[in-house]
């Protein structure tokens, strides 16, 4: 069976853009501008305040997590902080070298790793839908191990860490999406997959995409009469089955027409298309542009 979760990063590939050690000492306030891409921050020792513009200040301590989808404008200070200091993100140093933040002498009161993402692949709108605006995640023994050794590739590399960066940004992805699929996660997929019934359904989905689905047989799937089915995936998800499926047939022809490999016709049959006027008219509808069209603006971007 197709892990839904394991299919969705498959088709983000993240990886970091960069990875920095941040330290503060004394008072201290820094303030970035809106980012736009998806950043995290792993906090090693000590502790600070974070303020996400449009949500409550929150202290963050050591083995806390923090994943920004969408990074809008953020301050991060330590107690009783001054004004704070503007700071560029595009201008941090990606050598992994210390920033410091307040007094640039003695040893730390607060130490930790931040970073962005960059995907590969796919449109990163995708992991925003996923999650809520602010992920934080408390105490997690397996995120803990990810950042030791997230903090050890960023601090001494060797050779490979780049492309183990790459894979522990990945694994800490998945660990703070798995984090939110029980919590609060927003209407969406991982929602779905925190409860127990829809997951099935879920999975099924995603397991036999080629299937032509009725809401009849996912509500047997999971053992839900077919009105109790559609309402509880609607408000769980956030969408009828039907419009779900549809969505998540078109994340993967996008990325089957990136690729470059398969002929449209093959396509349409890989995403339960009986013929490619079908698939072409669906995918025009639901992306804006003809299957052909948008292969070619995907090579050009590439």
């Amino acid at each position: 069976m197709a892990d839904p979760l394991s299919q969705v990063v498959g088709l983000l590939r993240p990886r970091a853009a960069f990875a920095n050690v941040i330290s503060g000492k004394g008072r201290w306030a820094v303030r970035y501008a809106e980012y736009g891409r998806p950043s995290f921050c792993i906090v090693l020792a000590g502790g600070c305040r974070l303020a996400v513009d449009g949500h409550p200040s929150f202290d963050i301590g050591a083995g806390d997590f923090v994943l920004l989808p969408a990074t809008p404008a953020f301050t991060l200070s330590s107690d009783d902080p001054p004004a704070p200091v503007l700071w560029d993100a595009d201008a941090l140093p990606s050598d992994g070298s210390e920033v410091r933040y307040g007094d640039a002498g003695g040893a730390p009161d607060m130490r930790s790793l931040g970073g962005a993402f960059l995907f590969a692949s796919a449109d990163p709108v995708l992991l925003v839908s996923l999650l809520p605006p602010v992920v934080h995640v408390r105490g997690a023994a397996r995120l803990s191990q990810l950042v030791a050794m997230v903090a050890e590739e960023t601090t001494q590399p060797r050779p490979g860490s780049e492309s183990a960066l790459s894979r522990l940004v990945e694994l800490l992805l998945i660990e703070a999406m798995r984090a939110t699929t029980a919590g609060d996660a927003p209407p969406g997929l991982l929602r779905g997959l925190g409860d127990e019934r829809l997951a099935v359904a879920l999975t099924r989905m995603h397991t036999h995409i080629d299937r032509p689905w009725t809401v009849a047989q996912l509500a047997s799937a999971a053992a839900l009469s077919r009105s109790s089915f559609f309402e509880r995936f609607t408000q769980t998800v956030g969408v009828a089955p039907m419009e779900y499926l549809l969505a998540w047939r078109m994340q993967i022809a996008r990325q089957l027409l990136r690729q470059g490999e398969l002929r449209a016709s093959e396509i349409a049959e890989r995403v339960g298309y009986g013929s490619s006027s079908a698939f072409s008219v669906a995918f025009r509808r639901h992306v804006g542009l003809a299957p052909s069209a948008y292969r070619k603006g995907a090579a050009v971007i590439e």
